[in-house]
């Protein structure tokens, strides 16, 4: 089955008692990467209970989604529940040629005005939630969610601009490979990524990786400056629609 629709608090409700249930990566404080985006976290990986921001940058070259597959492909691989809210472009077949589990991945491409709620509720079972940033969110808003993934360990990932993230990555540069002259295909894209942050991510690091990514990585020296800041597949999909009101049941964000 290519997908399957789940509508309503209730629905909610169930995915995240069994994203709540023990899996291989679930003892682990820092939740596996890729291995050339290591040296962009102080940990190496993502801590739970950390907020790693991912920068939205310029449309028209922007990778950020390709970065946000790039982190969550690993903690994937290991076991680990995602989700992603209020990215409806984000799409099930880059998810699983990135190495995502579909059957661990659950969708909500529009969570309307229910945004904080429907964030803090996958927030309380899952381990790594991925969500747009609404452009009328409110700083208290954003410090409560990011408290409430400190307390239940869970790692939030704000795409978009988010005051306050213990790490913040970034494209900052990209150019395309694949086309010839006047012939080919576009097949990947080497970019820049910047990281800075607070504590052990306040020193800025930028890296070069392919991504896709063939585990090609060179690392920039701080001298060199810094930028400015095919058909779906089989397995299962959860897309989750937002519920028509507040959820009762997940408590205030």
């Amino acid at each position: 089955m290519a997908g399957r629709m789940v509508v309503g608090s209730a629905a909610l409700a169930d995915l995240v008692r069994p994203a709540s249930a023990p899996d291989p990566a679930g003892g682990h404080r820092v939740l596996p990467v890729r291995a050339e985006l290591t040296g962009l976290l102080p940990n190496r990986g993502l801590r739970r209970g950390s907020t790693v921001a991912v920068g939205a940058g310029q449309p028209r070259r922007s990778g950020a989604t390709s970065l946000i597959l790039a982190l969550l492909a690993e903690a994937s691989r290991a076991g680990s529940w995602c989700a992603v809210v209020g990215v409806p472009t984000f799409g099930a077949g880059a998810a699983a040629e990135a190495g995502i589990a579909l059957d661990r991945l659950a969708l909500v491409p529009d969570p309307g005005p229910e945004w904080p709620t429907v964030v803090a509720a996958l927030i309380d079972g899952v381990d790594v939630v991925v969500t747009a940033v609404p452009a009328t969110v409110s700083a208290s808003v954003a410090t409560r969610l990011a408290a409430r993934a400190r307390q239940r360990g869970s790692v939030l990932v704000p795409y978009g601009r988010w005051d306050g993230a213990d790490v913040t990555l970034q494209v900052v540069r990209g150019v395309w490979q694949g086309l010839g002259a006047g012939r080919g295909r576009l097949r990947r894209r080497e970019v820049t990524v910047s990281a800075r942050g607070r504590g052990a991510a306040a020193r800025p690091k930028e890296i070069k990786v392919w991504l896709p990514g063939d585990e090609l990585t060179r690392v920039i020296p701080r001298s060199a400056g810094l930028g400015v800041p095919s058909a779906a597949p089989s397995r299962r999909l959860r897309v989750v629609a937002p519920p028509a009101r507040a959820l009762a049941a997940a408590g205030p964000a």
